[in-house]
């Protein structure tokens, strides 16, 4: 099978994370740090290890790494987490469902108010219409990093900064982004960072981080044990024991922590730049093809990540899919969980095509894929 589906989970993983996985579900089967034998304490040390990993790699204490189900659950804990009854809230009208069902919910059960902002490629335009939007009870903005769709990068730094200027916290998704682009929460003006494992992190599914700034407090939207505290009925009001009730999944995160030693050897970078020549390689390819309907621009200047959206002549996203999926390609086809992208770039009648490569992808796989294409 060639594989062009990385952005929704990376394959193959790293052999180190599937030896780490194994290795842990024999020697790391204990409920790490809540007994004083040493495999509990031996364990809990890996859990902490993987925190200073994720840190080091997303500038975040490691204190401040608490690790969830996945990127949604991420993200659900940091908004809810973050808001009160009365709030106005701004998120970008290319939300992923992750973010856009969450915030739909609280606006239908009358808790809060919110406005999309509009993407825009000018920068300054796209930092405008977050900040057009900006009210006096405004107290939260939500925005992907890059879309899951079409691939296009937010300025979060300077979205990060119209939103400290105005005292008002910043959530970011970093669903496409962490491990295939340089993130910094201090730099890049970030409050709370929301990331999952298993894209960009070469990591298990089932893994996810939501990684929290030293002044920023959430409201708990799970309690239970922590292994901390134990005697008091109110959770835990530190970090990472408040956000992280229940047992762990402890060789799915020291499988994590194996994907990011993976990621930090490559470095960002290089992953960048050799799925990006991918990109572009097929986009151009694309372009010769009548029949193709191209709807991301060329990868230049870090303007968009990895992934490119299209059609082909006058069939569903989901037929090309399948004629694809016959000749042992696979690739996303459909909305991707997320309508309001496909509203804002007018494909809501059909979907698109989504092919997005892992640093395990080679230009043959892709030369196979578009001449494929070519005979649909």
């Amino acid at each position: 099978m060639i594989y062009l589906d990385n952005s929704a989970t990376t394959n193959p993983k790293p052999k180190i994370v599937i030896s780490k996985a194994n290795t842990a579900m024999i020697k790391n089967s204990f409920n790490s740090g809540r007994g004083g034998y040493k495999a509990s304490i031996d364990t809990a040390g890996q859990i902490y290890n993987v925190r200073e990993k994720a840190g080091k790699l997303l500038g975040f204490d490691a204190n401040r790494i608490c690790f969830t189900q996945n990127c949604t659950y991420a993200l659900n804990m940091a908004i809810k987490g973050s808001i009160k009854s009365g709030d106005h809230v701004i998120i970008s009208n290319l939300e992923h469902n992750a973010v856009a069902r969450p915030i739909y919910k609280l606006a239908l059960d009358k808790t809060i108010e919110y406005n999309t902002a509009k993407f825009s490629y000018d920068k300054d335009e796209c930092v405008n219409n977050f900040k057009r939007l900006i009210r006096p009870e405004t107290s939260l903005i939500v925005c992907m990093h890059a879309s899951n769709v079409f691939g296009c990068l937010f300025p979060i730094k300077e979205i990060g900064q119209l939103a400290k200027d105005n005292d008002i916290r910043f959530i970011v998704d970093g669903a496409q982004t962490a491990g295939v682009l340089d993130i910094d929460r201090t730099r890049d003006n970030i409050d709370i960072l929301c990331a999952p494992g298993h894209k960009g992190l070469y990591g298990p599914m089932g893994t996810g981080i939501l990684a929290v700034g030293e002044d920023i407090n959430l409201d708990t939207v799970v309690e239970g044990g922590t292994g901390s505290l134990s005697t008091q009925l109110s959770q835990p009001d530190f970090l990472p024991d408040r956000l992280e009730s229940g047992t762990l999944n402890n060789s799915g995160i020291i499988a994590l922590g194996a994907g990011i030693d993976f990621v930090q050897h490559y470095g960002t970078e290089k992953i960048y730049s050799h799925e990006s020549a991918l990109i572009n390689y097929i986009h151009g390819e694309l372009e010769k093809n009548s029949n193709v309907k191209l709807y991301t621009p060329k990868i230049k200047d870090y303007n968009c990540v990895p992934i490119l959206s299209f059609n082909y002549g006058d069939y569903s996203s989901e037929k090309t899919a399948s004629l694809l999926a016959q000749k042992g390609i696979a690739v996303r086809a459909g909305y991707h969980c997320a309508p309001l992208a496909h509203n804002a770039f007018s494909t809501s009648d059909r979907g698109t095509v989504r092919v997005s490569p892992s640093v395990f992808t080679t230009q043959r796989e892709c030369e196979i894929f578009i001449n494929y294409l070519k005979k649909l």
